[in-house]
């Protein structure tokens, strides 16, 4: 006698997740299919990281021979490079007929929020708190520039508030994560988001190549450039890739671990500049359709982690061996989201929206690494 799927919850959600009829398909058959799509799933998922990997091994010898360059950057461009050459005549086209995106994307995504968490293992606490304090005033000139810039440039190039704001906040805080918080609460469009967050790609990948050479230039120290860095420069990823080409020259993790932890704390701001925006959409835009704000979804909660692990390195007494080989799996990590951002991005797309918002986004980049650098000078740590 054939055994009918029972209409309970579990079966009827997994249905609605794998597009079958819990009426009309056999349990036996259905459970089959469930595993074949979930061992599928898992399978596109290894594939793509283990492409990152490849081309993070590769970068971390390349690294190690030209500490110069840093393997950061090697694995960064050599991501482009591929994905520039397998672009044609679709966009990856080759890593959507091997099924890598879903890799690609945990590794540059989830991959590098693990990756600083690991980094959390090499840090003590008393010493980032003394960092932060050092760091504070010198974070909110800089974030008040950024947003300055995006306010002013923004009115001369003619740009919609909603991409105004959204660069800014960009530049600002924390890049991507920053955009997809302000887009939630002033209830953004989705052209609008999507041209934020290729302008401040842009100058993520800009920064990673840029602000080590531009560092060296100055004579900075390992300490002030990686407060220069992690006050001035994005995205949290391309923040920690910046520190750790600059500390496989300089043979110590003063300035990764520095950038870090000011990064971190730059990071926090997105919780009153949400809020802050959140009253004003509320009380400025009631002809928009209501949206609603989950802060626990948009929160960079690797964050926390990572204060976890500081926590745990400063008081409990971990070998330092252990803590040194996270260390290093950390900035592997790091190397492979690298080889994951390069690999999944395409160029042509930055520069369909036009060259305005990418006009914003320089201009609120430059405005806050000249606002951090002036701040440096003026605290006397360059």
């Amino acid at each position: 006698m054939e055994i009918k799927l029972k209409r309970d919850f579990s079966a009827v959600y997994l249905a609605k997740k794998s597009k079958f009829n819990p009426n009309t398909c056999h349990a036996e058959v259905f459970m089959e299919k469930i595993s074949h799509n979930r061992f599928k799933k898992m399978l596109k998922l290894l594939l793509g990281i283990s492409v990152c990997l490849i081309v993070a091994g590769f970068s971390w010898f390349l690294g190690r021979a030209l500490p110069v360059v840093g393997a950061p950057v090697f694995s960064i461009f050599i991501g482009i490079l591929c994905a520039g050459i397998f672009s044609r005549p679709t966009p990856n086209v080759l890593f959507e007929t091997l099924n890598l995106d879903d890799g690609i994307k945990f590794t540059s995504k989830k991959l590098l929020q693990y990756s600083v968490i690991l980094l959390g293992f090499e840090m003590n606490l008393f010493n980032a708190a003394a960092m932060g304090r050092q760091s504070a005033v010198a974070i909110i000139c800089v974030l008040t520039a950024a947003l300055a810039a995006a306010f002013i440039m923004g009115k001369i190039l003619k740009l919609s508030d909603d991409t105004v704001t959204l660069i800014g906040v960009g530049t600002a805080i924390c890049g991507g994560s920053a955009i997809a918080a302000a887009a939630s609460v002033i209830r953004a469009e989705d052209r609008d988001v999507a041209r934020s967050v290729s302008t401040i790609f842009l100058f993520n990948v800009a920064a990673i190549f840029i602000f080590p050479f531009l560092g060296r230039s100055m004579g900075m120290s390992d300490m002030s450039f990686g407060m220069w860095a992690g006050m001035a420069i994005n995205d949290t990823s391309s923040v920690v890739a910046a520190g750790t080409a600059w500390s496989s020259l300089a043979g110590n993790n003063t300035a990764l671990q520095t950038a870090t932890v000011v990064k971190l704390m730059r990071t926090l701001a997105i919780i009153p500049v949400t809020l802050f925006l959140a009253v004003y959409t509320s009380r400025n835009r009631k002809d928009k359709k209501t949206g609603k704000f989950n802060f626990v979804k948009v929160f960079p909660w690797f964050i926390v982690f990572f204060a976890a692990a500081a926590v745990i390195n400063t008081f409990a007494e971990i070998p330092l061996e252990i803590t040194r080989n996270l260390g290093i799996a950390g900035r592997f990590g790091i190397v492979a989201a690298m080889a994951g951002i390069g690999l999944s991005t395409n160029f042509k797309s930055l520069f369909v929206n036009g060259v305005k918002p990418i006009l914003l986004g320089l201009c609120c980049w430059v405005s806050a690494a000249a606002a951090a650098v002036i701040m440096l000078k003026v605290s006397g740590v360059l």
